[in-house]
């Protein structure tokens, strides 16, 4: 038999939680756009994220969530992935015109963030039309889970609007096809920085006793489209990470939102891709010149006059 879901939990995080989760979230985002800004043609994404994980460490991380991913090429969209395996770093080299995706869950004093940066090198007209329509995801988002519709519910008003942008969801090919799972501050004792087939061994414990506590609710803290997501977004953080696809360009942002008992709203604007949209770096010409029926290509479209990456 089902378990019965009973009243929902209320809010578990004062104002002074909320300021060092922003202040994780910041920091993970700031790692990522210095790697961003030291990744150029030739690099491996092991050796991307090896200089992630540096520098994350080197700024005051102490564990992670799971351990730092990155992406390029055609896989930023998750193509012919078939198990779990090749999420993780290989020897793929940053070419000119590819796009890339970095991905990683620092941890400070049990405060946790997970976040996705998007980018690429050199001109890639598909990156930037997916870039500029994955605004309307966040605010997507935002607006059904204030709301208060079921995360099941939630998650298919998304491939609705994927459809209809004529792209492909690819975070349903994330082990669960989750777009989401709530963040905790974690308590639990263990080895730090010790990973199990890429999440930390404290995540893990901490993992298991959300899945078995919020089961007996009828809730989880996984958030996909199946049965388990029928239930009203539960109160607390939950990070999130829409990611789309085009052919062989993918690309998503990742960061907490916020669900209190009554409302909702997303952690921090101050966030690369917020800022990328409020400046318009993507801008309505060349927005126009890619339609989802055209040819996407890794290929540069103009060559920059330096290597250096394009944020």
């Amino acid at each position: 038999m089902s378990p019965t879901a009973t009243a929902m939990p209320t809010f578990p995080y004062t104002e002074r939680d909320l300021a060092r989760f922003r202040e994780t979230q910041q920091l993970a985002y700031h790692c990522a756009e210095q790697v961003a800004a030291w990744i150029e043609p030739g690099v491996t994404e092991r050796q991307a994220t090896a200089e992630l994980r540096r520098r994350l460490v080197a700024a005051g991380v102490q564990d992670f969530f799971h351990v730092p991913f990155a992406w390029f090429g055609d896989r930023t969209a998750f193509r012919h992935f078939h198990t779990p395996l090749q999420f993780f770093a290989g020897n793929r080299r940053l070419e000119e015109g590819m796009p890339y995706v970095l991905d990683c869950a620092p941890i400070v004093d049990g405060y946790t963030a997970d976040i996705g940066y998007g980018g690429k090198v050199g001109e890639n007209r598909v990156w930037d039309r997916l870039a500029a329509d994955l605004k309307v995801y966040r605010e997507l988002i935002l607006a059904e889970v204030r709301a208060r519709k079921p995360l099941n519910e939630v998650y298919a008003a998304v491939d609705a609007q994927i459809a209809a942008h004529g792209y492909d969801n690819r975070h349903q090919v994330y082990p669960g096809r989750v777009i989401g799972h709530q963040v905790t501050r974690t308590t639990l004792r263990g080895p730090a920085g010790v990973n199990v087939f890429g999440f930390g061994v404290r995540t893990l414990q901490t993992l298991g006793r959300e899945l078995i506590s919020e089961r007996l609710h009828g809730r989880s803290p996984l958030w996909a489209d199946g049965r388990s997501s029928r239930h009203a977004p539960t109160p607390g953080l939950w990070a999130v990470e829409p990611h789309i696809g085009f052919r062989g360009v993918g690309i998503k942002f990742e960061e907490l939102l916020v669900v209190t008992d009554d409302d909702a709203h997303w952690l921090d604007d101050d966030l690369p891709h917020v800022r990328r949209w409020t400046a318009g770096a993507t801008t309505p010409a060349d927005a126009e010149a890619t339609t989802p029926d055209a040819e996407p290509t890794t290929a540069p479209t103009t060559a920059p006059t330096t290597p250096e990456a394009t944020r």
